[in-house]
């Protein structure tokens, strides 16, 4: 098999490239494919005529890098794994062609290990992609729980869907490093885009909470809509002493008042 591969080089490359770039249907250029393709048929014909597996390090390192980086680049695994197992027909074409029963035998090992480096392909691809995953969701995450300004001395969390542990470990970090920045007294949690609060939701938020408290800042939860307040109710959660306000302009008028803030309607200035 070592030499056919050698021999039949040009052809047998030929044809792997035609069988993957129909594979990869225009994802990457020819030229691309084949420069790559290259490069990893010199490390299969080093790997195949070794004999003793010394030369597969090289070969499987350079499958695993081409796979990441097909993962990142957001191609689907089977459009991965066509740049494998197509050598094996390409491969095939060839022993077919040329007859010798005695070459068969090898094809069938030769098939086995191009069996091998397509698995290896795929669980480097699956493991890329969820990672990818996993990176995307943390930074969707971060996205999703800004702390912002909304007065001199005074954040605002506003919070929209669900509130679970993963979520509420990023508000709190969020929260706590914006109140080393900005040195704010006075914090306001609004919940108006939770769609419902239970014992769990209500167990994150005092977490928040109380994690604030230790910093030294005031709290204030706004967003407790009427279907809110009537779950917190019936669930029979208490929030203790924190200050709980219907909408975020109240809760922001609370906290300004507390400052010794007052705004006023410009009419009454006139």
């Amino acid at each position: 098999m070592a030499g056919l591969l050698e021999s039949e080089r040009e052809a047998v490359l030929d044809r792997w490239v035609e069988l993957a770039t129909e594979g990869v249907r225009g994802r990457i250029t020819e030229r691309e494919l084949r420069t790559e393709l290259t490069e990893l048929y010199g490390l299969v014909e080093a790997a195949v005529g070794d004999g003793d597996g010394s030369g597969e390090g090289e070969l499987h390192a350079a499958l695993a890098e081409m796979s990441r980086n097909r993962a990142r680049q957001g191609f689907s695994p089977r459009e991965t794994a066509i740049s494998v197992f197509s050598l094996k027909q390409a491969v095939h074409e060839r022993v077919e062609a040329g007859g010798d029963a005695a070459v068969y035998g090898e094809f069938i090992r030769f098939s086995s290990f191009i069996d091998d480096l397509g698995l290896l392909t795929f669980e480097t691809y699956a493991a890329t992609r969820e990672q990818v995953i996993a990176d995307q969701a943390e930074q969707l995450l971060e996205l999703s729980t800004p702390v912002v300004k909304l007065w001199d001395g005074v954040l605002g969390v506003p919070l929209v869907g669900t509130l679970d542990s993963a979520r509420t470990q990023v508000v709190m970090e969020t929260l706590l490093q914006m109140l080393v920045d900005t040195g704010s007294q006075y914090a306001v949690i609004d919940i108006t885009g939770v769609p419902a609060v239970d014992t769990e939701v209500a167990q994150h938020l005092l977490k928040t909470v109380m994690a604030a408290r230790l910093m030294g800042t005031h709290c204030v939860v706004s967003g407790i809509r009427p279907q809110i307040a009537q779950t917190i109710v019936a669930l029979g959660i208490e929030f203790g002493d924190i200050v709980t306000k219907a909408t975020l302009a109240d809760a922001l008028e609370y906290a300004l008042d507390r400052k010794g803030i007052r705004v006023v309607d410009g009419g009454e200035l006139a």
